[in-house]
């Protein structure tokens, strides 16, 4: 029986290792071996959405030198190069945004309220965190037109008609417009409104007939981005970025910048009348929101080298001469709060991705969220959730516990046994067995109440991963980002620590060879901890102090010596 928890235990110790090969995977570009993140879904609804048009625009502006957005010559509409494109910026009290006068496109995103990890002006100010941007290193855009004829498209030439820059005191929206020429005897209007504290943009498309004949033009939105991957992931944790896309019918899907690359990205949902587009990275989102019963052609591509798009396309009612018809959006690029998600369209709040234990992470990141209503500070609200855990399996932790301290008052009795008849395996079998009887001993006790439990610390893991609240955000002394790493490694050598002592309250496997590797597990996993986030570590130094102080109080109720049991790794 002690053989089946020796295995167990290495199960476990193989499951760890087959998530960071995974991880490692992820890191290099590669599909995860064991546990895909893109959703296998079947074959998409029947809507009357359009189907996606192969001449949809793929081009973007690039920026010249001087900062301004040139468009590509040869490619404006009637076959005329379009002229230098011109940066408008606003600022409301949560964005800083730029547009171009190419196309009317939101080109540059700052999220005044969050602020960059590590970039700094030069009066040693913290910069804002930059989203949308467009540049030579990096592209992240957000983009709309008219396809189904020589109509107004994301590279048109478009006037700015509100001069406003700011959202003034006292003033709750600001109105961004900007109008096409006459292309294709079409004139094409985008009003972006902006409110003050919202994330979430209106983005209202007028078309105009300003020909003789009727028009049936088609809306298309889309997001653009590059495929590079983040600063913050390393070899040892990484998180989704690319594209998604949401229906009522499948929910949320993952589309990989490798399936697109490779044109395999075909499993989403193409046609729908609900949901969003969106571009997903850690901690924050950008989304394509149309209202419900909006039929939809959901698409995703690549668009240029190492430049992927996710969008939609959806037909507009037949427009006769001199009419107009008009199509209400919404466009979302911020963090992903996941309370704010919530408010804004259903499913969203999923571009904070759980994985497969949202079902258990959602209510951990609930009480996590309460808790930090109280003592505000995301450090201590770790703490105490995982107090506040660690108290709710107590009693599952105690029994184990009470079976690992009757295993460890056994082990000598085991070891002298093994020893005496290790040329015998059967008579051994039988001897360990009548000890366990007679010791009332259950080698599985100390295993299986631990399993149980550990579902809940894996989903504990990705509600510190997965949310935005923790970036920058202090804890104490040298601490000041819970989502960066220990700049010291003080927190991970703690945790090294803390995990050995921890090891050391556990009865030592008989066989030596075992014994040894299973104090190695600890090195290991202590090395990887030195890359993680500070949360995540401060999480896993908790649980281990609350764990060593509950074995050590049963050991010493049942009479049990405090001892470590330490290898001999000199033999």
């Amino acid at each position: 029986m002690n053989d089946i928890r020796r295995s167990i235990l290495w199960v476990v110790f193989g499951l760890s290792m087959v998530l960071i090969w995974d991880k490692w995977q992820i890191h290099n570009g590669h599909k995860p071996t064991f546990f895909p993140g893109s959703t296998q879904v079947t074959a998409p609804a029947t809507t009357t959405a359009p189907a996606v048009d192969a001449t949809l625009p793929t081009a973007i502006a690039v920026p010249s030198a001087s900062g301004a957005v040139a468009s590509t010559p040869g490619e404006a509409p009637g076959g005329a190069p379009s002229p230098v494109a011109a940066r408008h910026e606003v600022s409301t009290d949560v964005f800083k945004l730029a547009f171009n006068t190419e196309g009317g496109s939101l080109i540059g995103a700052e999220l005044l309220k969050h602020a960059e990890a590590t970039r700094q002006s030069k009066d040693q100010s913290v910069l804002p965190f930059t989203l949308l941007t467009q540049g030579a290193d990096h592209t992240y855009v957000a983009q709309s037109g008219l396809i189904g004829g020589a109509f107004p498209t994301h590279k048109t030439p478009m006037t700015l008609v509100t001069p406003q820059t700011a959202l003034a005191d006292g003033q709750n929206e600001l109105q961004v417009r900007f109008e096409s020429g006459d292309v294709g005897g079409v004139k094409l209007v985008k009003t972006y409104t902006l409110t003050r504290g919202r994330y979430e943009i209106a983005v209202k498309h007028e078309v105009q007939n300003l020909g003789t004949q009727p028009v049936s033009p088609q809306l298309y939105l889309q997001l653009v981005r590059d495929g590079r991957k983040l600063s913050s992931e390393t070899p040892f944790y990484s998180t989704f970025t690319g594209p998604a896309v949401y229906t009522n019918e499948k929910k949320y899907q993952k589309v990989a910048f490798e399936d697109i690359e490779k044109k395999k990205a075909d499993l989403f949902i193409k046609t729908a009348n609900d949901g969003y587009v969106a571009m997903v990275q850690h901690y924050f989102a950008s989304a394509w929101l149309l209202g419900d019963g909006v039929a939809r052609d959901n698409f995703a591509r690549k668009v240029a080298d190492n430049l992927y798009a996710v969008g939609s396309i959806t037909n507009l009612p037949a427009i006769a001469p001199g009419q107009t018809q008009s199509l209400q959006a919404r466009l979302f690029v911020g963090p992903q709060e996941e309370k704010v998600l919530e408010t804004i369209a259903p499913g969203l709040e999923l571009v904070k991705d759980y994985g497969w234990l949202t079902i258990l992470a959602k209510p951990l990141y609930w009480l996590l969220e309460k808790i930090h209503g109280f003592v505000a500070n995301w450090g201590w609200s770790i703490v105490l959730l995982v107090v506040l855990i660690k108290a709710a399996f107590y009693w599952l932790n105690a029994s184990a516990y009470r079976s690992m301290a009757k295993m460890k008052k056994v082990n000598p009795r085991i070891m002298e046994m093994r020893e005496r008849l290790k040329g015998n395996p059967q008579a051994m079998q039988q001897e360990m067995m009548k000890m366990y009887r007679e010791e009332k001993v259950n080698p599985l006790g100390g295993c299986f109440p631990i399993l149980i439990q550990i579902p809940v610390f894996i989903a504990l893991y990705w509600v510190l991963l997965s949310s935005v609240e923790m970036r920058n955000a202090p804890w104490v002394a040298w601490i000041t980002d819970l989502s960066s790493p220990d700049p010291f490694y003080i927190m991970p050598l703690v945790m090294a620590v803390t995990t050995m002592i921890q090891t050391a309250l556990n009865p030592l496997p008989p066989d030596p060879l075992q014994a040894k590797l299973m104090w190695l597990m600890p090195l290991m996993f202590s090395v990887m901890f030195f890359f993680f986030p500070s949360g995540l570590v401060l999480y896993w130094i908790t649980n281990n102090v609350l764990t060593i102080a509950q074995q050590s109080f049963i050991n010493k109720r049942m009479g049990v010596p405090l001892k470590f049991s330490i290898p001999n790794f000199r033999s």
